[in-house]
């Protein structure tokens, strides 16, 4: 389950991401940069607010970092009773630094950050397990250099995720990131998403928390536990019919599609198909349960982009010996959202004779995939921040 996690600047915001259901605050000075960190006394009057009713993270700082410096700096938050800290990390701080780092693991939890836009080198993971970090975060360093999604791709998210998992590294991702992002990550699974600028006022990280932005974000992350305030405004009898396998009637569902969307693709099972890729084109229907709120609510709209991400994410694995792989991994992937009811997959390659080859599959969504999706059904937080 992807938690939520809402960078916070003092006691105001973070009761804000107390009443909307953060999931994880995390303390930095958002008006100086991406690891600013606050003092130790607004981390502590943080914690106490708190009463462990949620996780807390806190920055370091920004690079370059003193070694003894960075020591002392850590023992302070873990004395505020900070959960997480967070450092940014990088070869030239690994080898400067390593020793104060492992040091700082044995008074608390340490999270390395990555920069996106600096070329983050993913070898470095084993490296801080072995200094005692307990998780990684991919971050952008420069404001206004864009989202974490226009440095790397997909597939390469998803790469680090999974290298993370292989270490026993929570991982996380942030950056920039906006409300249609969500959807699009949740593909990958990170273990948590970070948000500044989305949950402020006009999307300015130097401003103050937004109610509305804050809702949006937290709605479209399904919560790890059930809100017992929660009062969704569902249709129950259509998701169940949508569960159960009933008939699609044209009056309750959409129908979303990509059509002749082209890519190259390592494909086939004979050797030569190996040494170069291949056009392949996709066509993709989605049989969607329809929006009960207005269209214009990002929360009831199911995107195309995760039926593009989830074709992109399945070429980006690989080598793939057969069209009908490519098919069923993405007809898995977008029945994953809880509003999709089946979903139609053509893969068709074009390079083999003059004309095309391929196959066409339709799959519906299984009980035992409605029972825990990959996007919840969520409910709407209104501005107080009560459901």
């Amino acid at each position: 389950m992807t938690r939520m996690l809402a960078s916070v600047t003092d006691s105001a915001e973070a009761d804000a991401a107390l009443r909307f259901g953060a999931d994880i605050l995390d303390l930095k000075d958002a008006t100086q940069g991406a690891m600013a960190a606050v003092d130790i006394a607004t981390a502590e009057a943080v914690v106490a607010q708190v009463a462990g009713q949620r996780e807390t993270s806190a920055t370091l700082g920004d690079p370059p970092y003193e070694p003894s410096a960075l020591f002392d700096k850590a023992r302070a938050f873990a004395a505020a009773k900070v959960d997480y800290l967070k450092a940014a990390v990088d070869q030239p701080t690994i080898e400067r630094c390593g020793a104060g780092l492992a040091a700082a693991a044995g008074t608390a939890h340490l999270v390395a950050v990555l920069f996106a836009d600096e070329a983050p080198d993913f070898a470095l993971l084993p490296r801080l397990k072995a200094l005692g970090f307990k998780g990684a975060m991919l971050d952008t360093r420069r404001t206004g250099a864009g989202r974490l999604i226009d440095h790397l791709d997909l597939p390469h998210l998803e790469r680090f995720c999974a290298l993370c998992r292989d270490e026993g590294l929570t991982s996380g991702l942030a950056g920039s990131l906006e409300a249609p992002d969500v959807p699009r990550l949740l593909l990958i699974r990170p273990d948590v998403l970070g948000f500044r600028g989305a949950l402020c006022r006009g999307h300015d990280r130097a401003s103050r928390i937004d109610p509305e932005a804050m809702a949006l974000i937290r709605d479209l992350i399904p919560r790890e536990r059930p809100d017992p305030l929660a009062s969704p405004k569902i249709d129950w009898r259509l998701l169940a019919r949508g569960i159960m396998g009933g008939r699609d009637h044209e009056n309750d569902v959409d129908r979303v599609y990509v059509r002749d969307f082209v890519v190259s693709a390592f494909i086939g099972a004979y050797d030569f198909e190996r040494s170069a890729s291949q056009r392949v084109v996709f066509d993709v229907e989605a049989v969607v349960r329809r929006a009960v709120a207005h269209a214009d609510d990002m929360r009831e709209i199911f995107s195309y982009d995760v039926i593009l991400d989830s074709i992109r994410l399945a070429v980006g694995r690989g080598h793939v010996q057969f069209v009908e792989s490519l098919a069923e991994e993405v007809a898995a992937s977008v029945l994953r959202h809880a509003r999709v009811r089946s979903v139609r997959v053509s893969v068709r390659k074009m390079d083999v004779i003059d004309g095309a080859v391929g196959v066409e599959i339709r799959r519906e969504r299984s009980s035992s995939a409605a029972e825990s999706p990959l996007y919840g059904v969520a409910p709407k937080t209104t501005p107080s921040g009560r459901l």
